[in-house]
């Protein structure tokens, strides 16, 4: 292998570590703009070989001249052959020149830099070391939320397994993409590093699996190897306790790597382990995955979102319904709203075909280049957290002509007053790799909260609109009421987030569910308590 190829790995890699601002992975149409990025790089890439395949066949060329010379002429005719004025010259000339020019090319340093030229034309929309870590934590994120069986995943596949311990399909792509040990080393890596033993055991597994398969062969794009995904493995199975299986694995290792004095020294900490405290013959040990103190809702927001909105609770009673829907507006007389009642308690409704297909392309268009990071509220500000993986921006009314009508069918719907500052701007929102927002509430539950900042109250309504469709994951699970809904694209969803009394519904804990599989976009608008007074008149009754 050429060492400007390995030089070129070795910075390449180098590069994608030390970079820390990573912003990809919280939206899916970044990732679609990465896919761009790199049709780019193997367009340089092509060319890179094409010229190098050209020099190594001129260099091939000139080994077969010279061979043979050596085979022929000069064995077959020995001593003769260097009275021949002209082999004699044509031999002094290739010695002192036609060498040199092989040897010291520079043409494989024009191709490498040419190629090295390239990548930096792009290098600054490449991923960032975050984007690593965040697109890996997303794919543990499904895992643990959908049940995924690693196995199937590894292979391209999403399966989790019934309690009847059956395999089903959750979703099988057309084309699975299967992960590598260098890929599964890396994912094992980012749980190890922030001491998340249950996933960097089961992810580290696998690439060792992997590598094993692979019959050892090294490739030039490979972070980690063998030997790397046995060292992290041995040390986080000591870390969980099996100390006889760090042991093997480490035993595995020094086959590989005998010189290795920090996994000699563990060698002899696990025996020394073992001798004071022998295992006990007991069945295979099982991972459990850690409990959670941050979200107490998590058995009930994952069984929900494992559901994707199938749940035959909508069908179980009776006095849910569905209609043609005009709220006694003119503007919906000639083309009333589907309307499907999705729940009482809280009162959550979902109306079908909201949007168009094209408007939907339109609102999504206008939002691409503001698309920032999602801010969750934090006491008086806001920031950025791993419980919320998307990109919004927000969109005003002036923006396009397509934003004001649809505040206008929002504000037929509804029967609300959805201008501003008595609503906030519409939020678009794309999610990312495993995008996802954990249960929360729209409405603030504290007076400090920044979306007091409008002067017009809290939030009273939520009117979330699917600007598209996905291939599975992404409901809205409502946590304490015990509902999901799959996510219809040009649907839009409506429910109350306050009492009448102004106090907040506690039945609207809800969560948007990871994406599994697609691109996930929606249409926030947010209508606040002052400026309804007369469309929704307040009570004392704590019920209504």
């Amino acid at each position: 292998m050429s060492i400007y190829f390995r030089l070129l790995t070795i910075w390449f890699v180098t590069n994608l570590v030390i970079s820390t601002n990573g912003e990809i992975f919280t939206s899916m149409m970044n990732v679609r703009q990465a896919i761009d990025t790199e049709r780019k790089l193997i367009y340089h890439l092509k060319t890179y070989i094409e010229q190098e395949t050209e020099r190594l066949r001129d260099i091939q060329r000139f080994y077969a001249k010279v061979f043979q010379l050596h085979s022929t002429v000069y064995t077959r005719l020995a001593g003769a052959a260097a009275a021949n004025p002209l082999v004699a010259f044509t031999l002094i000339k290739r010695l002192h020149s036609e060498w040199p020019n092989v040897v010291y090319s520079n043409e494989a340093q024009e191709n490498i830099q040419v190629l090295r030229s390239g990548y930096g034309g792009v290098e600054g929309s490449l991923p960032k070391h975050e984007d690593v870590q965040g697109a890996a934590q997303g794919l543990m994120r499904l895992q643990d939320v959908y049940s995924l069986r690693l196995e199937g995943l590894v292979r391209g596949n999403f399966q989790r397994l019934t309690n009847q311990g059956n395999t089903v399909d959750i979703y099988r792509p057309p084309v699975p993409i299967p992960l590598s040990g260098d890929d599964c080393f890396l994912v094992g890596k980012v749980a190890y590093d922030v001491e998340d033993y249950y996933h960097s055991v089961q992810w580290l597994e696998e690439s060792v699996r992997l590598f094993r398969d692979s019959g050892l062969a090294w490739m030039p794009e490979n972070e980690g190897s063998l030997e790397d995904a046995l060292d992290h493995l041995a040390f986080s199975h000591f870390k969980t306790g099996n100390i006889s299986y760090a042991l093997r694995l480490s035993q595995e290792l020094l086959r590989h790597d005998p010189l290795n004095g920090r996994v000699l020294l563990n060698v002899e900490k696990y025996e020394r382990l073992l001798v004071e405290n022998p295992p006990v013959a007991t069945t295979a040990s099982v991972l459990k995955r850690p409990s959670t103190t941050y979200l107490r809702t998590r058995d009930a927001y994952e069984k929900l979102c494992q559901t994707q909105g199938s749940q035959p609770k909508q069908y179980e009673d009776p006095e849910l319904f569905c209609d043609y829907f005009t709220n006694g507006s003119p503007a919906l007389l000639l083309r009333p709203v589907r309307r499907e009642v999705v729940s009482f308690q809280p009162y959550v409704v979902l109306y079908h075909n909201f949007t168009t297909d094209s408007e939907a392309e339109s609102i999504k268009k206008l939002a691409e280049p503001a698309l920032r990071r999602s801010v969750v509220a934090s006491g008086e500000n806001q920031s950025t957290v791993d419980y919320r993986i998307s990109k919004s921006a927000w969109l005003k009314e002036t923006a396009h002509p397509s934003i004001g009508r649809l505040d206008e069918r929002i504000q037929a719907l509804t029967g609300l007053n959805v201008q501003h500052p008595y609503a906030e701007y519409l939020q678009v929102v794309n999610y990312g790799i495993g995008g996802h927002y954990e249960p929360h509430f729209d409405h603030a539950t504290s007076e400090s909260s920044p979306l007091y900042r409008l002067k017009t109250g809290n939030r009273v309504a939520t009117f979330m609109i699917y600007l598209s469709a996905v291939d599975a994951g992404g409901s809205t699970a409502f946590i304490y009421a015990n509902f999901s809904v799959p996510v219809v694209q040009n649907a839009a969803l409506f429910w109350w987030n306050l009492y009448r009394n102004g106090q907040g519904n506690g039945d609207t804990l809800h969560a948007g569910c990871p994406v599994l599989v697609g691109d996930k976009w929606v249409a926030n608008k947010w209508i606040h308590e002052y400026g309804q007074e007369f469309q929704r008149p307040c009570s004392p009754n704590p019920e209504e």
